[in-house]
């Protein structure tokens, strides 16, 4: 996305502001990420970026000039540390480069655990 621009009122309107290779890479994450969230998720624009949502906000996705990146929150980024080994990372962001496949199923994983989480707090 280029700074300035309006931000994107859903996430079909995001995509397709987003140049190739990095479109293809983020529709595949898009529909890996639906593939697992709980039926009655909804997806929505939040900071700027796709969301799925399901009670709260479970992971964000976005596209950049040369990698997708995953928010899945820091605490399971921290949790798969080891599988996450030879992607770039930060507290709250995994980096997958749109020059290699997306990993689907580790990105399940991800959005699994995620997903876990966030039953877990809506029962407290």
């Amino acid at each position: 996305m280029k700074k300035g621009s309006a931000v994107p009122k859903n996430t079909d309107e995001y995509i397709a502001k987003i140049p190739e290779p990095a479109r293809s890479t983020l529709n595949k994450m898009r529909a890996v990420i639906r593939s697992v969230v709980p039926r009655g998720s909804t997806e929505v624009i939040s900071y700027g970026m796709p969301a799925f949502k399901h009670n709260a906000v479970l992971v964000w996705f976005a596209a950049f000039s040369n990698h997708c990146s995953l928010f899945p929150t820091a605490s399971v980024i921290e949790a798969f540390k080891k599988e996450l080994k030879g992607y770039t990372t930060s507290k709250g962001t995994i980096q997958f480069p749109v020059d290699r496949p997306l990993p689907a199923a580790l990105v399940k994983k991800l959005v699994k655990a995620r997903i876990a989480q966030n039953k877990s707090k809506k029962r407290r």
